[in-house]
């Protein structure tokens, strides 16, 4: 045996079917599995998944061990064989809840076993709903819309010998808990949204340090959210809010070392009071009156609540938290408000600390532009997006809100006197999700595109894919995230953020499989729409293949399912789908200002091309599952819908139904076209359409994040770049040189006088259109899966446009893949790390192929073609 030839790191993560992944690095911890850190699981079984960070050249997995060590000591170990690290089935006795489990593994290989990893520890939350003893609860006076948001509470004794304490709470609404006055975590806006009658997420957490030996409290502050603010209430959504009364369900577990268990859940013995916070809204804002207690004595009665609620399921996604603070780029103080510059757009609020009279009352508003020099609120509609703070009159006084956020880049604070401004920042929240990808290239302009891509997706991931967070709408669109999933997967571990939201999604949906056009469902009647109600089948695939996860698949097939027999249903024999209510290609920019969706592409051609997509993905998912004669029928079905598309669509020349850039998009992307010389011809005249355009985009939601594909596979990625640099409205690059730092909703939601557009629905950020972050990955970047998890990747950067030099990092499931290259004195010089586990084919520009590059860091080199160095 080599000793040194063994892998040398070894990382263990744990992971559930709403995916959760964390790693530990650090040495393990000695004593009882409780004593280290630990990540709460809901199911019995969690799946396992392990990285190798360091083993020598030719060095592959053979075996595993993995460990589970209880809290009274005991051990046990499974022995794996074969190279599989990810999402491993669970090889030991199902937990129970409250269950903890320290887990480690050790790899085989040539040369011999690796050393332990560092060890994970994991504990069982609440897994049934016996579980609870306690009850929701609500105050019986004043916790009315228009009432202060209350705060409920209880106090309780600690005896000495406390070893552990877990706090499970949720609410019907938003709920901020404290110990002792202090917050029990950083999280925000806790449980999140869902469907709340289906499906209430509640969190659990480690508390033991926030305890002391004698009398303690638990309190929660209870805000409106998306329960009973306005986002559930204003006329288009659903007819009414989700319910009148907000709610509080809390249990506080407490564990001494002699043994004893004592539970303090919600129950009518508790009390509550007022809060400073006089009112609270997602889309209005914050009003509060510092000069009340922060902490008032509570004292007011509860009562129990029965209002009929969902099924109780621990949340995995990641939290809402707080990401940064920035400093304004520029402030402007005038007589009588200060307008600050925050120098991009961004979701969040603002942080000030002030020193002025008692009874001052300070307003802060919010805007993503300005407007002659103004707030522009005209985009904003009904939201109101103001803070009011009426002061205590302290010095350093901190002015910030709780249970609200706002969309802006620029912020207007009025009501200060002359020089009582002592601080001012913003505060960025969202999902705090794992960052997984880093792009950039030789055009700061490129470079720049691919920065507002992540901008919008991290302001926009906010508890749901939503579509914009400014104004009256902040809505999780399902077409949106549809067109944006493969993007949204790269930049970020989005497996447990999306795997949550398509929970909502398959509860949502209809009887009739129709997906409503938001999750969670607000409109009170929904249409089968296609590309939206698509979402239940493109996203779950594009989650299966960035991670290798079958679970998805498994949990979410009844949905794609029904989905596609819905539309199987409405295309009736001929497997056309025809007519209905259709979005269509969404804001082509030739399309009316005032009519989205008259679009350039036929409806009827969209939406048969969709059924065809979603048919073929389910047929693959069900093969990807084992059920084979599903994939046999679905397969049959996808063929078959083909056929129907080029006969009642694709002409003999290539024309397709509509010919724009769209249909050709959607046709040549997705293989709709049987005959290749057919199909030859549509890619040319797509090149033709594109460069009659002037080469800017004629797409709308639907069509984008495809067109450059689609031209890359006609063999005119030298289109496709002309594309992508192109400057003249409408145009990626257009929103760019107007300073855009997020994506836009409209390719013009900015007038080239620097006015904003005069229509109704105008958000500055939205990042659907930056679903062409895709394309840069994969074709200036090159990296490409060529297998579930990247087991197989495709490394063939395809320079253009004049770059010089591109990077692109991703973390993917096995480990870091990084691609490098730059063209020197004629020489195009790619670097490649690539990971244990995972194999690459590498193509040069030149043609040149080179296969099975196991893991290790690479260099190749190759003359540039001629067609590059003079493109």
């Amino acid at each position: 045996m080599i000793k040194d030839s063994a892998p040398s790191a070894v990382h263990v993560g744990v992971r559930i079917d709403a995916p959760i992944r964390f790693e530990l690095s650090s040495p393990s911890i000695p004593g009882s599995a409780g004593d280290a850190p630990v990540t709460f699981v809901g199911v019995s079984s969690p799946r396992l998944t392990w990285r190798i960070s360091a083993a020598p050249p030719g060095w592959h997995q053979l075996g595993s061990e993995v460990e589970v060590r209880y809290p009274d000591g005991s051990t046990q170990i499974a022995r794996l064989d074969g190279d599989d690290q990810i999402l491993l089935d669970w090889p030991f006795r199902p937990l129970q809840s409250r269950d903890r489990a320290e887990l480690r593994v050790r790899v085989s290989g040539p040369g011999g076993w690796s050393p332990w990893s560092p060890p994970a520890a994991v504990e069982a939350s609440l897994l049934r709903s016996d579980d609870w003893a306690a009850s929701w609860i609500t105050p019986v006076t004043g916790a009315d819309p228009s009432d202060p948001a209350p705060i409920i509470g209880t106090a309780f004794e600690v005896d000495s010998g406390l070893i552990r304490a877990r706090l499970h709470v949720t609410a019907l609404g938003i709920v901020t808990p404290r110990i002792n006055g202090y917050l029990v975590s950083g999280d925000h806006f806790v449980p999140g949204w869902t469907t709340y009658d289906r499906l209430i997420r509640f969190r659990s957490y480690d508390v033991t340090t926030l305890l002391h030996e004698g009398d303690n409290q638990l309190s929660a502050l209870v805000g409106n959210g998306w329960y009973r603010g306005r986002i559930a209430s204003l006329p288009i959504h659903r007819g009414r809010p989700y319910g009148d009364r907000l709610g509080l369900l809390a249990q506080l577990e407490l564990e001494y070392a002699d043994g004893r268990r004592v539970t303090i859940g919600t129950d009518d013995e508790w009390r509550t009071a007022p809060s400073r916070i006089l009112a609270n809204d997602f889309y209005d804002g914050q009003t509060t009156d510092l000069r009340m207690p922060a902490a008032p004595s509570l004292a007011a009665p509860v009562e129990r609540l029965d209002d009929e609620t969902g099924r109780l399921d621990l949340a995995v996604a990641p939290p809402v938290r707080e990401l940064e603070t920035i400093a304004p780029a520029t402030l402007q103080d005038y007589a009588d408000i200060v307008i600050a510059d925050f120098g991009r757009n961004l979701v969040g609020w603002v942080r000030l600390r002030v020193t002025a009279p008692a009874g001052t009352t300070v307003v802060v508003r919010h805007a993503e532009v300005l407007d002659d020099g103004e707030l522009s609120v005209r985009p904003l509609r009904s939201a109101e997006a103001t803070d009011r703070y009426v002061l205590a009159g302290g010095a350093n006084e901190l002015l910030e809100p709780e249970l609200t956020y706002h969309g802006f880049r620029y912020a207007e604070i009025a009501g200060l006197p002359p020089g009582s401004l002592v601080s001012i920042e913003a505060v960025t929240i969202g999902s705090d999700l794992t960052r997984t990808a880093w792009f950039e290239c030789s055009d700061p302009s490129l470079s720049q595109l691919h920065q507002n891509v992540v901008n919008s997706m991290v302001g926009n991931f906010l508890d749901v894919p939503t579509d914009c967070p400014q104004r009256d709408e902040r809505l999780g669109w399902s077409g949106d995230i549809q067109v944006f999933a493969p993007t949204a997967s790269t930049l970020f571990d989005v497996s447990a953020f999306l795997g949550g939201w398509l929970d909502t999604l398959a509860l949502d949906q209809l009887p009739d499989g129709t997906v409503p056009a938001t999750v969670p469902r607000v409109f009170p009647k929904e249409s089968a729409l296609a590309g939206w109600g698509d979402a239940a089948v493109i996203v779950p695939w594009v989650l299966y293949q960035r991670d290798g996860d079958v679970g998805i698949l498994r949990r979410q097939y009844a949905s794609m399912a029904a989905w596609v027999e819905r539309v199987r249903t409405l295309a009736g024999d001929e497997l056309l789908w025809r007519g209905g209510e259709q979005l269509g290609d969404w804001l082509d920019p030739l399309a009316p200002p005032d009519k989205p969706a008259a679009a350039q592409a036929d409806p009827d051609v969209v939406a048969t091309a969709y059924f065809f997509h979603s048919a073929d993905l389910l047929a693959l998912s069900a093969g990807a599952l084992g059920m084979t004669e599903d994939a046999e029928h679905y397969a049959t079905l996808a063929a078959r819908i083909r056929s129907a598309f080029s006969r009642a669509y694709v002409q003999d020349n290539g024309r397709i139904t509509s010919d724009c850039q769209t249909v050709y998009a959607l046709a040549l992307a997705w293989d709709l076209i049987d005959d290749a010389a057919v199909r030859s011809r549509a890619g040319e005249r797509l090149a033709e359409l594109v460069e009659s355009q002037g080469f800017t985009v004629a797409t709308g939601f639907l069509g984008t994040p495809l067109v450059l594909h689609a031209l890359t596979i006609a063999g005119r990625t030298d289109h496709a770049y002309r594309m992508l640099t192109a400057r003249a409205f409408p145009s990626w690059l257009y929103a760019v040189d107007l300073g855009a730092t997020t994506i836009w909703e409209r390719w013009d939601s900015l007038l080239p006088d620097g006015s904003v557009n005069p229509g109704e629905m105008t958000s500055f950020n939205h990042y659907a259109f930056g679903a062409v972050a895709d394309w840069m990955h994969r074709t200036i970047g090159g990296l490409s899966a060529l297998a579930p998890a990247c087991r197989t990747v495709r490394i063939a950067p395809v320079p253009g446009a004049g770059l010089d030099s591109s990077r692109i990092t991703y973390d993917c499931p096995y480990g870091r893949i990084e691609v490098g290259w730059r063209i020197v004195d004629g020489r195009f010089e790619l670097e490649v790390t690539v990971p244990i586990g995972v194999t690459a084919t590498v193509e040069l520009p030149d043609g040149t192929h080179i296969a099975n590059v196991e893991h290790g860091h690479h260099a190749f080199a190759a003359d540039v073609p001629v067609v590059l160095a003079t493109a």
